[in-house]
């Protein structure tokens, strides 16, 4: 079996929204001797692109999207990077990403999916959870050096936060080199203008493209 046919094969195993599929599917990759990195890169993230396009375009549901996500994201934890790590390889990075839900908010499902995204497309993501403080973001930045923080608030009281983030990443002296991008249910594109953000993204497919377009990231790579 050539390794094309095995990478269209995991690409059609995201497209299923089927975590079990996904995961065996990576495992047989993994059992034919396949780079984990081409396995995410030609596999899982081409499945990814295809199942943001057809959100984009109004063809599946959220809940798809979920789904596609949360089970790349399975084979990512479980499979992929174990294997990465032991056999010493690096994967070539896009930009690194610190991301989190702010203080005082406990939604994470819409940051989830980005966070699994993000990772699928090549970026080195750092995620601090949900309901992290302003001082953890930037302790996080610091430590990884980080070329951009995502910020998600799901509600309108927690929504300051991400004011508070900017203006201390500023204080700090980083705003000339970190990009701020923020997101959730109670932001939008006015609010993340207002605030300072580089960016906001309403969605996860447009997470990614917002984070390529600052890193200066070709579209397909």
């Amino acid at each position: 079996m050539s390794s094309e046919v095995v990478y269209d094969e995991l690409a059609d195993a995201v497209l299923s929204f089927d975590a079990d599929k996904v995961f065996e599917t990576t495992k047989k990759a993994l059992r034919l001797g396949l780079s984990p990195g081409d396995i995410i890169e030609k596999g899982l993230a081409k499945g990814l692109r295809i199942v943001g396009e057809r959100f984009e375009n109004g063809e599946i549901w959220i809940i798809q999207l979920v789904a596609a996500a949360e089970a790349a994201q399975r084979a990512l934890n479980e499979l992929l990077e174990p294997e990465i790590f032991r056999r010493k390889m690096v994967r070539t990075s896009l930009g690194k990403v610190v991301i989190g839900t702010v203080a005082g908010d406990i939604h994470d499902i819409g940051k989830n999916i980005v966070r699994a995204m993000l990772t699928a497309a090549g970026f080195e993501v750092h995620d601090l959870g949900k309901d992290v403080p302003v001082e953890d973001f930037l302790a996080k930045v610091k430590e990884t050096n980080a070329d951009i923080l995502a910020a998600s608030a799901l509600l309108t009281s927690t929504a300051p936060v991400q004011k508070d983030i900017v203006e201390t990443v500023e204080k700090e002296g980083l705003r000339s080199r970190v990009k701020i991008i923020v997101g959730g249910a109670a932001v939008s594109e006015e609010w993340a203008k207002e605030i300072g953000a580089d960016g906001y993204a309403p969605n996860a497919v447009l997470a990614v493209k917002l984070t390529k377009e600052l890193l200066g990231v070709k579209e397909g790579k």
